[in-house]
């Protein structure tokens, strides 16, 4: 995939820097008009991280857009919200992701760098495992051949490094330099207002063909070409196509309280984390901007209806990472759970993305499956959309196509 996108009247996607300016102005602009109705070259269903950064890149390349969500950017029901989200670029052999969560962490740095606020912070990301684990080597090698900082370390230097943790003997580890964590909800409410999309808060219908080939999808919004990223709600908006095939999933996340004054827990002490072992995967944060440290197990819940589901924590989930507490970060292991939440993933059957056109429609496009490891690979996501509408000839990655979709889980990206 090239790094940039090109419509067929030679517009080109600049440098997101250069164009940050232009972008918030824009925003200002698209901000006084009405929330509603219009016609436009592309209609944006799903202000999430994928959509979001999808109308970023295409009204980038000179694109008129509008972006729909039926209850707003970040809201508390969508996926891609809350307090934080892992960016790193270690998936093993898995070239694919490594690559894109590299071209996308130039977009999150620029965003953050002119954020009052920063949406990225470069806490690093300690990955840990029993001795001989492929995927770590693999993912050493990966960063070793691309040039990417790193620290390596056996079970020794771990714990000289992070004597907060524990570690079993032979046990080793490395930590990625350059990549950390992003601020979820902050950054995709503020990629949607620098897209300068007008917002549209409406419930979206599959398209409707017009007679001059156009579609209406939504609150009188008429496109040329639509991009569907509902994240969890794709396999309700086209049960006949992705039912089975896109599964949304419970998760819950919870945020633990460290003693009074007790910076062992936050950077640069402690950088983002994930406990390895054969794909049964343990993760967590530090305390960032206060909200106490993060952690979560990523293995994916009971089936759930993201619009009604139940998202009260359990206390089997509490208990679990209280036991793991107990045995990694013992000063933590009676710290008061100060607040959590229930998400979900939107799961492909393999956790490969989809992203590919609406059978019998050239021009509506399907994107989603994100799989639970899909947030920081957004930027990446929004410029192959935009290359595909602008290129109608552009081939599908054959992972991300809709054939390749199946209904009986077999997860293998992680």
């Amino acid at each position: 995939m090239a790094a940039g996108i090109t419509r067929r009247d030679g517009l080109k996607l600049a440098g997101a820097t250069a164009l940050a300016g232009a972008a918030i102005a824009a925003s200002g602009a698209a901000r006084a008009q009405s929330g509603s109705g219009g016609k436009f070259d592309v209609a944006v269903v799903g202000a999430g991280v994928f959509g979001a950064w999808s109308a970023w890149m295409l009204a980038r390349a000179g694109y008129s857009v509008a972006l729909i969500d039926q209850y707003g950017p970040a809201n508390a029901r969508a996926s891609s919200t809350g307090e934080s989200r892992v960016t790193r670029m270690s998936y093993g052999a898995d070239a694919v992701y490594s690559q894109m969560a590299a071209r996308s962490l130039p977009h999150w740095q620029a965003l953050s760098a002119r954020c009052a606020l920063p949406v990225f912070h470069n806490a690093g990301v300690l990955w840990f495992s029993p001795p001989g684990d492929e995927y770590m080597h693999q993912s050493i090698a990966w960063l070793e051949a691309n040039g990417r900082a790193f620290w390596r370390g056996d079970a020794q230097a771990l714990r000289e490094r992070f004597p907060q943790m524990r570690f079993a003997d032979g046990e080793e580890g490395f930590v990625e330099l350059e990549t950390g964590a992003l601020i979820a909800g902050r950054a995709v409410q503020t990629v949607a207002k620098e897209s300068g999309a007008p917002l549209v808060i409406a419930r979206a219908e599959p398209p409707r063909r017009q007679s001059d080939g156009r579609y209406l999808v939504a609150d009188g919004v008429v496109a040329a070409h639509v991009v569907y990223a509902c994240g969890p709600w794709l396999g309700k908006l086209f049960p006949d196509v992705l039912g089975g095939r896109i599964i949304p999933t419970r998760q819950e996340i919870m945020h633990f309280g460290s003693r009074p004054g007790d910076a062992r827990f936050a950077p640069p002490a402690l950088p983002v984390w994930a406990d390895n072992n054969a794909g049964d995967i343990a993760y967590g944060l530090p305390d960032l901007e206060s909200q106490g440290f993060k952690i979560a197990f990523d293995r994916h819940g009971p089936e759930v209806d993201p619009d009604s589901q139940d998202r009260r924590l359990t206390p089997a989930m509490v208990e679990l990472a209280r036991e793991y507490l107990a045995r990694r970060f013992p000063d933590l292991a009676a710290a008061p759970l100060i607040h959590g939440r229930v998400c979900q993933y939107e799961n492909s059957s393999n956790g490969d993305f989809l992203v590919d056109r609406l059978p019998g429609h050239d021009n509506v496009w399907l994107v989603g499956g994100g799989s639970g490891h899909g947030f920081k690979h957004g930027p990446a996501v929004g410029e192959l959309v935009a290359r595909h509408i602008a290129d109608a000839g552009l081939a599908v990655e054959p992972r991300f196509s809709l054939a390749t979709k199946g209904t009986a889980a077999a997860r293998s990206v992680y």
